[in-house]
């Protein structure tokens, strides 16, 4: 690749992703546009009537998920022609126009699932016990279980316009977090002294130098501790929001509230944090070895983000990296390798980086589209990484829409980051066990390991602190920023472990976490990446594959926790997690052995 940024008409059609697959041309995707929009406009006749027989309530729901297919159709190409170049004035405006179609059938299907929910039950189990219906029993099983925390449509109605001001903090949280606060000078390692950003620290804790590791902490957590009080108003205020809406819902907490809504019992929840807590003596390990790699007295909160192995020379070029995954990814079968090899034949991948290409890497698509894949490619390990993850990815919902109808061609958040970081887990074995240089094996380790600190034991984390703040509110404690900071303080030196230095500044790191405003979000990182975790090792231990690729085909046609027992992971004990903290163990002792040489 060039180093100089090719236009986007310059980018060779093999390394472009092929959108004339959605569309053979603007004139089609204008045409579908106007047909999508007609569409949605024409279900207005079902509304009043869902309930009037068996026919008429499928009837609904097919004309409705029927415009839904049609407009994600219509949606991936205007905002994947939009990411291939975000300086192209006329994908620019499809891509607003696609999002102003979705308002449209937004509140063109809005009164489905109340009028729906509004039928008695036994009423709605006759309709479904009807031929017609009954391909959509989990649909409407999924569906029924939001009657008792549905209220009646006037008060509906009341919640949705007062959305606003229940997201005003998170909001306020924004400005105040990306526009507002400003940061002291710091050192660059070039011994410049410039502005301080995020982007900034984030590279400052990676230098080798700890005093500007330590400046660029200092400076940071300053302006956070002098905006504290602030920060504490934002969260406190937006933890009560969550209370309020989960009583007024009839839900015991917040949390159940959360997770419930995705079909996630909270059994999850509380196995994850019980057994973390239970393995903390393993990062406490982690942040020891650390101490003597780097040499120091102590561990400073400053410490724990500089790689303990000097960045390898490994340039991989795309091809190379291409061959690379197909091997690592092999112990799936030849049938998981001939979709993978699908997506580099039938250009399903937009590769390359061009003058005002979206940044970063996704995979995207629709029920009637390729799995599409962005990538801004560079010639590094990282890069075959993201490679492997969006293709898990990718080859997840290829098998789930072949082996699905549409109203079950989807799978959820809780599930989808499994597919992709058991990619991962695969990548790693692979190159661990075709390259015995021990500084590439000590580096890929040690990526590793920070990899699975910074999402299972670190998420984890955070989802104790979430629980906690959420209590504490609901039971009329005023979450102040000194109640919040001795509490976060606390809980991070459990986590860490005696060797980490207590920083005082640390305890206000929950000023800085936007995944505090997510709502009981995060502890889906842990379990996701746990689960991988083991499902890599079971796949190359014990001929877990074809257990895997079933639950790469079951899309939402069960409740997401029986989905992922198809591939032998059951996530509500702690089995599975504490197999991914034997692997950790094990990884941990391999570096130690060659670090500590």
């Amino acid at each position: 690749m060039s180093e100089k940024q090719l236009l986007r008409n310059q980018v060779p059609e093999n390394l472009t992703w092929d959108l004339s697959s959605i569309f053979p041309t603007d004139e089609a995707w204008e045409a579908a546009f106007d047909e999508t929009r007609k569409s949605a406009q024409a279900l207005s006749k079902y509304a009043g009537h869902v309930g009037d027989s068996a026919d008429v309530l499928r009837e609904a729901l097919e004309a409705d998920l029927a415009v839904e297919r049609q407009f994600e159709k219509v949606y991936v190409y205007a905002h994947q022609i939009y990411d291939q170049d975000t300086t192209n004035q006329k994908y620019s405006a499809y891509n607003a126009r696609v999002q102003g179609l979705y308002a449209e059938l937004s509140a063109n299907t809005a009164f489905f699932q109340p009028e729906v929910l509004a039928l008695s039950n036994e009423k709605l189990d006759a309709y479904l016990a009807t031929d017609g219906l009954k391909k959509y029993a989990h649909f409407f099983e999924v569906l029924k279980a939001r009657k008792p925390h549905t209220l009646p449509a006037e008060q509906e109605a009341l919640l949705a316009g007062a959305s606003d001001i229940f997201n005003a903090s998170e909001q306020t949280f924004g400005a105040l977090d990306n526009s507002d606060i400003v940061f002291g000078d710091v050192h660059t390692e070039t011994g410049e002294i410039v502005p301080l950003t995020n982007g900034l620290y984030s590279l400052l804790l990676e230098s080798k130098d700890r005093s500007l590791r330590e400046e660029a902490f200092t400076t940071l957590y300053d302006s956070y501790i002098a905006l504290q009080n602030t920060f504490a108003s934002t969260l406190s205020s937006h933890v009560k929001g969550h209370n309020f809406l989960a009583k007024t819902r009839h839900y015991d907490s917040a949390r159940q509230a959360a997770v419930t809504a995705n079909d996630i019992p909270e059994s999850v929840f509380e196995t994850l944090t019980k057994t973390v807590d239970a393995n903390l003596p393993l990062l406490h390990r982690f942040v020891s070895l650390r101490k003597k790699i780097l040499n120091v007295d102590d561990v400073h909160s400053y410490d724990l983000y500089v790689p303990l192995v000097d960045e390898i020379n490994f340039e991989v070029t795309y091809e190379k990296a291409k061959d690379i995954v197909l091997a690592a990814l092999a112990p799936l079968g030849d049938d998981y390798i001939a979709i993978v090899q699908k997506a580099f034949d039938e250009r399903w991948i937009d590769v390359v980086e061009n003058k005002g290409k979206r940044t970063g890497a996704y995979s995207s698509g629709s029920y009637d589209t390729k799995p599409f894949i962005l990538l801004n490619w560079q010639n590094n390990l990282n890069n075959v990484y993201t490679l492997a993850h969006e293709m898990g990815h990718s080859v997840h919902s290829y098998f789930t829409r072949h082996n699905q109808e549409y109203h079950y061609g989807d799978y959820p958040i809780f599930l989808a980051e499994i597919a992709s970081t058991t990619n991962e887990g695969l990548l790693t074995d692979y190159l661990l066990k075709t390259n015995d240089d021990p500084k590439f094996q000590a580096y890929v380790l040690n990526q590793y390991l920070d990899g699975f600190k910074g999402t299972v034991f670190r998420q984890t984390q955070f989802a104790e602190f979430e629980q906690w703040i959420h209590e504490q509110s609901a039971a009329g404690v005023a979450l102040t920023a000194d109640e919040m900071s001795t509490f976060y303080g606390s809980l991070n030196q459990k986590f860490y472990g005696s060797d980490l230095f207590p920083d005082e500044a640390i305890a206000y790191e929950w000023a800085r976490i936007p995944h505090f405003y997510y709502n009981f979000y995060v502890y889906q990182y842990s379990t996701g990446e746990a689960a991988a975790t083991t499902l890599a090792e079971r796949i190359l231990t014990q001929n877990g594959a074809e257990d895997y690729k079933n639950y790469l085909k079951a899309g939402n046609s069960d409740y997401a926790l029986n989905v992922i027992k198809k591939a032998g992971v059951n996530m509500s004990q702690p089995d599975y997690l504490n197999e991914a903290f034997k692997v950790f163990e094990e990884r941990l002792n391999e570096f130690e052995k060659i670090m500590l040489k």
